[in-house]
């Protein structure tokens, strides 16, 4: 059995303020009292600061005390944006107190003309780095 590949690359222009506001913008908001939770549907985007994403659906985890978002949990269409850096995955899942963002499923970063895939990717926010994982392949444009 072959072991897993791995990758630790930089992502993103620098690393992103967490305690920034998180805005939403969708086509449709459903809203579970009982849960706390707020499901976003149609064309979502949520930006915080520099960093943009972009998918089909978006959960919105509150918590406990319903004071704050604690999790964003993405799925269809999954793109990630942040500074001149852009990933692509079939979901995603952002822990605002982690400042983590996890991709999973046929993850493409692009970084300029280069461009990676793995399985997932673990972006750290506080650090500004990602590691991907499961069967990474790396196409590198050659420097001047």
């Amino acid at each position: 059995m072959a072991a897993a590949q791995q990758a630790d690359i930089a992502f993103g222009a620098e690393t992103q303020d967490t305690d920034q506001p998180v805005e939403v913008t969708a086509d449709a908001l459903s809203v579970d009292q009982e849960s706390g939770h707020a499901v976003f549907s149609g064309n979502v985007l949520a930006a915080q600061g520099e960093m943009k994403l972009s998918a089909d659906r978006v959960l919105v985890v509150y918590s406990a005390d319903q004071a704050r978002i604690a999790r964003l949990e993405a799925s269809g269409g999954v793109t990630l944006v942040s500074g001149s850096d852009a990933a692509e995955a079939q979901s995603a899942d952002y822990d605002i107190d982690a400042g983590e963002i996890v991709m999973r499923g046929d993850v493409v970063l692009l970084q300029g003309d280069n461009v990676l895939n793995a399985q997932n990717m673990t972006v750290d926010l506080n650090t500004g780095t990602a590691r991907m994982d499961g069967r990474v392949r790396t196409i590198m444009a050659p420097g001047d």
